[in-house]
């Protein structure tokens, strides 16, 4: 069989399958969307914390490298225990997975803000959070913008593996496939997810230019 005819065939099962491929579209973008938003929840005060204190610092950066370093299909495995099967242990996994280049690019962002600037800021009588709210984040919002990004494109791919736990998603065909050798059912959720995760970069990619041009004096975006 050609890869055209295989392409033909994979059309001809996403036309056949359109309800059930709007149903797991909506489950995987649900997936991806809600659990980064979850992440970014978390990991924006956790970098918060790990800048204003070196202890908190250590122990923040070593979990979210745990974090990271565990396989995903174990991340969202260990939920099953606690929460069970479905889309809300998914959810947890997911999240937990998707912290760490959040995380790491905001402490990053705000830590890379010049010494001098935060203090004058405090010598001008800010408080903390006003040297924060209006000197440190401002200025690491584009630091901070490109890990949601990266987050959001690495979520788009790791949500497949919440088929394994009941999670839903563009997964369900994908593994679906594998077991039943079809090729065609393989690539309807195969492909579709590759084509968001590069919808999904290029989109946020514009917005972090458009930042980082708002951030630079003059409207000139930096070089690099």
């Amino acid at each position: 069989m050609s890869v055209l005819d295989v392409l033909w065939a994979t059309w001809e099962f996403l036309v056949a399958n359109q309800g059930r491929f709007v149903e797991l579209l909506r489950e995987h973008l649900l997936l991806v969307f809600v659990s980064e938003l979850v992440a970014v929840a978390i990991a924006i005060p956790l970098g918060v914390l790990a800048v204003q204190n070196d202890r908190a610092s250590a122990i923040i950066g070593s979990a979210g490298n745990v974090a990271q370093t565990v396989p995903t299909l174990a991340v969202i495995a260990l939920t099953f225990p606690i929460l069970g099967l479905g889309f809300e242990p998914a959810l947890v996994g997911l999240a937990v997975y998707a912290l760490l280049p959040v995380l790491t690019n905001t402490i990053a962002g705000l830590e890379s803000v010049d010494d001098d600037t935060v203090e004058a800021a405090h010598g001008m009588g800010m408080t903390w959070w006003d040297v924060m709210r209006d000197v440190r984040f401002p200025q690491a919002v584009p630091v901070i913008f490109a890990g949601i990004r990266t987050s959001v494109v690495l979520n788009v791919g790791t949500a497949y593996l919440a088929f394994f736990i009941g999670g839903g998603g563009l997964g369900v065909w994908v593994i679906g496939g594998i077991k039943l050798f079809s090729t065609a059912q393989l690539l309807a959720g195969a492909i579709p997810g590759a084509l968001l995760a590069i919808a999904l970069d290029a989109g946020l990619a514009l917005v972090e230019r458009q930042i980082g041009s708002a951030d630079t004096p003059d409207g000139v975006a930096a070089a690099g």
